[in-house]
């Protein structure tokens, strides 16, 4: 794979094409084209083609892309062919969803641990996982092998968290806190805000709307929204 080929973007669409081939493999679809396989996760051809392609992937004319091959190296690709194991900061009602959450195990990410300062959480079971004080995160990421970590915080205290996942050598975090976090080059935060995502749906739910009343088919790609006439 050309590494240094892999746009963002690219990365971004890797996960919905795994799901959706990862679905087409358990129906025992051997080959699928890359006109369906656009269809199912939503972009056009030419995109999918082109994100294929950075990974030295092409398809066999007139017959498509191998199912099996395409679950195999995309996997490969995003690592989870092999486990991350997670932990979660913050026992509060997000926490204890994505610890008792059974799709972060079948995708690669188990949880191993469940963090957090509050004496009425700590020593509580969650997923199958005591609660434990912040106090032993450092040992718990080393004895645990934890190499991802998930920020299930107030916002309020989400940075001075951050800090002690960072002084423990995880590299890897996912942050749900919803502020902007401040963390050395080397280390890789994705944030999801679910209000920000909301407003975006509610950006596309409009002109979706308004396509619809000129006589227009609306669908969003990732590379930008496509109006397309019936």
């Amino acid at each position: 794979m050309k590494e240094t080929s892999v746009s963002a973007a690219t990365v971004g669409r890797l996960p919905t094409y795994l799901r959706t081939l990862s679905e087409l493999a358990a129906d025992e679809v051997a080959s699928v084209s890359s006109a369906r396989l656009a269809a199912l996760v939503g972009v056009n051809s030419a995109t999918l083609r082109r994100d294929l392609s950075s990974l030295d992937i092409v398809g066999t004319r007139g017959v498509g892309y191998d199912v099996k091959y395409l679950v195999s190296e995309i996997s490969v690709v995003l690592g989870v062919h092999q486990e991350w194991p997670v932990a979660v900061i913050g026992a509060g009602n997000l926490g204890r969803a994505l610890a008792n959450y059974g799709g972060m195990t079948e995708r690669g990410f188990p949880v191993r641990a469940i963090f957090d300062v509050d004496p009425s959480k700590v020593g509580s079971t969650v997923g199958g996982l005591r609660v434990e004080h912040l106090d032993k995160l450092a040992e718990t990421v080393t004895a645990r092998r934890i190499s991802v970590a998930v920020i299930a915080t107030p916002a309020s205290v989400a940075q001075d968290v951050t800090d002690l996942v960072v002084g423990t050598g995880i590299t890897s975090i996912l942050n749900f806190a919803g502020e902007p976090l401040d963390v050395p080059e080397e280390v890789v935060v994705r944030r999801v805000d679910l209000a920000t995502e909301l407003q975006i749906l509610s950006f596309y739910q409009q002109r979706g709307s308004a396509a619809s009343r000129l006589g227009f088919e609306y669908f969003v790609d990732i590379d930008g929204p496509v109006l397309q006439r019936p």
